[in-house]
């Protein structure tokens, strides 16, 4: 997700997060150690819902939305665990946004048996997907794109495979390292891509780190694609429809825009993919129609939007809520048609990991 909380103090490193770097990361081993989850992230701040014309997603943008209407699914853990099957594809999971928690994202992909105490692919034919944001406000946004790189190989090897979705923050960490300090048009006046990555965590331990090879596959990556009747998106938008009225159509024009390089057109894009909570509210269920008649599918899931947000449960501003937000499991609303992946581990929350399909 994208949101206006300003950048905390610089975020060290820990020694227990493994550092992926590739290509030594073929050989490289674990263990892997489970700290508490880090403190260090601002909390967000309640502001009006409406947007003024021509808002940048530079600005604070994420008011929390009291619903009724939301569900907040309850997974037991011991029903999640599908046996591989022996032929065919196997079984379907996904992974909400990851904001740089490579320790608790290790912890979760563990839990549900994809990987072993080393960290390595063991989950055979089994299909992931991360629906993007893997970078910005956690620890190590790196160590989480070396890992994920890593995973792909392992599990193609294994007749499984793990991809990835183009999330907002990747395209502001594209941005911000292609463009800088370069003046583009925010439909609000003048911004940039450095203080827009800045504005949303960024991590100076990431950029410095930051790879030609993790920004060709960042460059790469889909923007919706669709699995076993699930459409898959990174954000809560219907500004997918903007770029094609089919997924290649869509992916190919996503791909064009980064391409051509052009600062003020990723901006544009970046911008569209920071908009959120088009399923929400009286005409959600419709706006979920639209895409999932346009692109196919019959239930779409999503990142971006944090759960405790959509439920109005956030942590104090003072950081006093030691306990955090309450997150069970991913949230089915708008008719039942949209299940929300973001569980705010930025606030303390939790890092989804769903098998598909979510029985309600």
């Amino acid at each position: 997700m994208t949101q206006g909380a300003g950048q905390g103090p610089e975020v060290e490193r820990t020694a227990t997060v493994r550092d992926f770097r590739v290509p030594a990361y073929v050989h490289e081993t674990g263990p892997y150690a489970h700290d508490s989850h880090p403190g260090n992230v601002a909390p967000p701040l309640e502001e009006p819902l409406e947007h003024p014309e021509g808002y940048t997603p530079t600005q604070r943008d994420l008011p929390v939305i009291n619903r009724g209407d939301t569900l907040q699914v309850t997974v037991d853990p011991a029903a999640v665990q599908a046996p591989l099957p022996a032929n065919g594809p196997g079984p379907l999971f996904v992974v909400g946004d990851v904001h740089g928690y490579l320790d608790e994202l290790v912890a979760a992909l563990q839990e549900k048996g994809l990987v072993d105490a080393a960290g390595r692919w063991c989950a055979g034919t089994a299909r992931l997907w991360f629906l993007g944001d893997f970078t910005d406000r956690g620890p190590d946004g790196i160590g989480v794109i070396d890992l994920v790189m890593r995973l792909s190989a392992e599990a193609a090897a294994a007749g499984g495979y793990c991809k990835a979705l183009m999330g907002n923050h990747e395209l502001l960490l594209l941005g911000a390292k292609r463009f800088g300090d370069t003046p583009v048009n925010s439909g609000a006046g003048t911004a940039t891509f450095q203080a827009a990555w800045l504005l949303n965590g960024g991590q100076k331990s990431d950029m410095d780190r930051l790879q030609d090879h993790h920004l060709q596959w960042m460059a790469r990556l889909d923007a919706i694609e669709e699995v076993d009747g699930h459409l898959l998106v990174h954000s809560d938008t219907t500004a997918y429809l903007d770029y094609g009225d089919s997924i290649e159509a869509v992916n190919d024009t996503v791909r064009e825009t980064i391409t051509r390089n052009d600062a003020d057109e990723v901006w544009d894009l970046f911008r569209k993919f920071t908009k959120r909570f088009s399923f929400r509210d009286e005409g959600g269920a419709d706006a979920v129609r639209s895409l999932l008649d346009t692109y196919g599918g019959t239930r779409i899931v999503h990142g971006h939007s944090p759960i405790p947000y959509l439920l109005g449960e956030v942590g104090s501003e003072d950081g006093d809520d030691a306990a955090g937000p309450v997150v069970e499991g991913p949230h089915v609303y708008a008719d039942g048609l949209a299940i929300a992946m973001d569980g705010g581990v930025t606030m303390a929350g939790k890092l989804l990991v769903q098998q598909l399909p979510l029985i309600v």
